[in-house]
């Protein structure tokens, strides 16, 4: 433990002296949060439907036909439960609710006039005033089919909720997503860098000859890095709440145990680009390329349910889309442990797997 805690503080000791590595780890983040977070636009398409129909009419089945037949949204429930949309909207299952209440077609024939209830997951900011704005204009165009013999149309009258994000406001749905990108930065390619520089210097060679084991050099190496990325994560957290009024429902202490997880799995891709590249030119080049493909299939940029169906369920290979899902929940939603387990315990596998293979094929480069 002694020989790890020295190492581990002649690691800090570089980096504090290195100005250019302390820039990207503490400069550049903020900015990219800064920046991106005003930039970031958005399409969408085929987006989640929830319907809880308590009437069961055939007007009823004609408004849900036309929203799935539209092309903007898939029907992904369809239980008339109340409780059972929540939830659904509180998991991220769906972007959207339509609550069709009792005597939906009665009123129509009888007073021209229904009412049903549109339950937006509004964490996705700008995104869900267009899905609610298809919605809206969906049913009001079915409306005007109603119409009878007189040429008067019924109405639908559209009582609108906006769930986690009532304002809308896009950056509120952005800046969690970011978060997660300024923790995969300091742990995937600071980390790739850090190693292969060792290797251009030849002190990598050098260590290993000293009685500091492999496992003893990767947690020294690495664990500096982990504590680098959570103070990433309280400054970007902080900027978020200060400038964009980012809200914080859920466990500020969750969000970092989560975020302590994720980290083990960028430090593992790290280590292993690092033992497949010779100069920290490469590992830059490399790193930069499995970030971007991992961010632009993580739903950070683009929702994942505007993507191609075989993308969607190649994105569950993702270990960013986990937490950026995770991210989102706890801050927007107010989740606790129960609510995330499952992306969590898919983050624990991911950071088992890819940390046992970097060691092993780091141990293979170094024997």
């Amino acid at each position: 433990m002694r020989r790890i805690l020295a190492l581990a503080q002649a690691e800090l000791l570089h980096i504090r002296r290195d100005r250019a590595t302390l820039a990207q780890a503490l400069v550049l983040p903020v900015l990219q949060l800064l920046v991106l977070s005003n930039a970031a636009t958005f399409a969408i398409r085929d987006s989640a439907l929830w319907v809880a129909d308590f009437d069961r009419t055939t007007a009823s089945r004609g408004a849900i036909s036309r929203l799935v037949s539209s092309g903007y949204f898939r029907l992904a429930g369809d239980a008339p439960s109340f409780d059972a949309a929540n939830h659904a909207l509180l998991d991220g299952r769906i972007a959207l609710a339509l609550v069709i209440p009792h005597d939906f077609e009665k009123s129509l024939i009888r007073t021209g006039r229904a009412e049903v209830e549109l339950s937006v997951n509004a964490e996705k900011g700008s995104a869900a005033g267009v899905v609610q704005s298809y919605a809206a204009n969906i049913l009001t165009r079915y409306a005007e089919e109603l119409s009878g013999p007189s040429g008067a149309a019924p109405r639908i009258d559209i009582r609108e909720r906006s769930r986690f994000n009532a304002s809308l406001d896009y950056r509120i749905y952005m800046v969690p997503g970011i978060l997660v990108a300024l923790v995969t930065l300091i742990g995937t390619l600071l980390a790739a860098q850090n190693v292969a520089r060792e290797k251009e210097i030849g002190t990598l060679e050098q260590l290993n000859v000293t009685p500091i084991t492999p496992g003893q050099f990767i947690v020294g190496k690495l664990l500096p890095f982990l504590g680098l990325g959570l103070v990433d994560l309280a400054i970007g957290l902080t900027v978020g709440v200060a400038f964009f009024h980012v809200p914080v429902r859920g466990s500020v202490a969750l969000l970092f145990f989560v975020a302590s997880i994720y980290l083990l799995v960028a430090l593992g891709i790290g280590l292993w680009i690092s033992t497949v590249v010779e100069t920290q030119q490469q590992a830059m080049f490399v790193a930069f390329f499995v970030m971007n493909i991992y961010l632009l299939m993580s739903g950070l940029l683009t929702p994942i349910d505007s993507m191609a169906p075989w993308m969607q369920t190649l994105s569950l290979a993702n270990p960013v889309r986990h937490f950026v899902t995770i991210s989102r929940a706890i801050l927007l939603k107010g989740a606790g442990l129960a609510d995330i387990l499952r992306p969590l315990l898919i983050l624990t596998a991911y950071a088992a797997l890819v940390l046992t293979l970097a060691v092993g094929q780091y141990k293979k480069r170094s024997a």
